[in-house]
């Protein structure tokens, strides 16, 4: 049995969003993998009952599918959640503005979501990711008519680097638009290279952070690593690294520890530092959902954090290796002694 779920404020919003969201990438399979329409409903409804109130997709997910299936479970209980879709993709691969980030791809791209979702507003709308031939400022302008219009009443912004979040959300403030509330980016103990600059960054601006492949596309939930290793439609065994087996054998290690299983301590460690970092639970079958949702009751004691920690640390790179280790050069011994602000006391 899975306890309800907690909730955050998405950003700086007064918007309540569940501790994790429900992925639904998965939800079709027009892909030559993923859910039945049935399976797409029993998660739906499990996801619902633990509490949990996101439910995340994408107008390219499974061809469109994802958002059809979404709008038809959803139905008369559209209200009750925080619907969330995404833009940029191509929706048509012969023509050359069918896709990017610019004013007329969002408005067709925006228009098709709502028809197959059947509701005249989505909650939040991603950019799903950078388009380096779009100026931002003409992004941001587009999504504020968006939001003026009542179709969208967030925006976040997913997969683009940190200068860019940090540009767009100063241009909204200077020019008085909607600014993004949310960032969507790849995050687990097998990638952790968001902790250099968008997470810093996203602490900064107050962004809420939806993590995506907590699991790192399964390989840690065990799958690959334990006495009977399962192939995966989407990966194979060959192509995960030794370091990311390394990662995944200390992770089965704690599970057995703790009595759980490898992914409910993969997703939990997501969690574990940043209360305002919400995974993305995706699954292809009810009783992975399941097992992934136990996860949100799971809080890791802290010896098992620090190896956790430690299996999967990486380096921050220039110039934040630079700056730690020039430390008592720049300010001098003293500044051993100077405590930060939001230090624990």
């Amino acid at each position: 049995m899975v306890a309800l779920m907690r909730y955050r404020i998405f950003g700086r919003s007064g918007l309540r969003v569940s501790e994790a969201f429900l992925g639904t990438m998965t939800f079709g399979s027009d892909w030559g993998w993923g859910a039945s329409a049935e399976d797409c409903r029993k998660m739906l409804t499990a996801y619902a009952e633990a509490g949990g109130n996101v439910i995340d997709t994408a107008s390219n997910y499974t061809e469109g599918a994802s958002e059809r299936i979404v709008g038809e479970l959803l139905g008369a209980d559209r209200d009750q959640f925080v619907l969330a879709t995404k833009y940029t993709l191509t929706r048509d691969a012969a023509n050359p503005n069918a896709a990017g980030n610019h004013r007329r791809n969002l408005t067709r791209s925006l228009e098709q979501s709502l028809r197959r979702l059947r509701t005249d507003y989505v909650d939040i709308l991603w950019v799903h990711i950078w388009d380096a031939h779009t100026p931002v400022e003409e992004t941001m302008r587009a999504l504020d008519d968006a939001v003026r219009a009542g179709k969208v009443l967030y925006v976040g912004v997913s997969d683009a680097p940190a200068w860019v979040v940090s540009r767009a959300n100063a241009l909204a403030e200077a020019r008085g638009l909607t600014p993004f509330t949310g960032l969507q980016v790849p995050y687990s103990l097998a990638q952790r290279d968001i902790e250099r600059d968008l997470l810093p960054m996203a602490d900064a601006l107050e962004l809420s952070v939806a993590a995506w492949s907590p699991l790192a596309g399964g390989r840690l939930s065990g799958k690959f690593t334990r006495s009977a290793p399962v192939e995966s439609s989407r990966v194979k065994r060959a192509e995960i690294s030794e370091r990311d087996l390394g990662i995944a054998r200390t992770v089965d290690a704690v599970a057995d520890e703790l009595g759980m299983e490898s992914a409910q301590v993969a997703i939990a460690w997501t969690m574990a530092h940043r209360p305002w970092v919400h995974p993305i639970l995706g699954a292809s079958r009810p009783e992975q959902l399941a097992a992934n949702l136990a996860a949100l009751d799971v809080r890791l004691p802290e010896e098992a954090l620090r190896r956790l920690d430690e299996a999967s640390a990486i380096e921050l790179g220039f110039p934040h290796d630079f700056i730690g280790s020039t430390k008592e050069f720049v300010y001098g011994a003293v500044d051993r002694d100077v405590v930060a602000r939001n230090a624990p006391r």
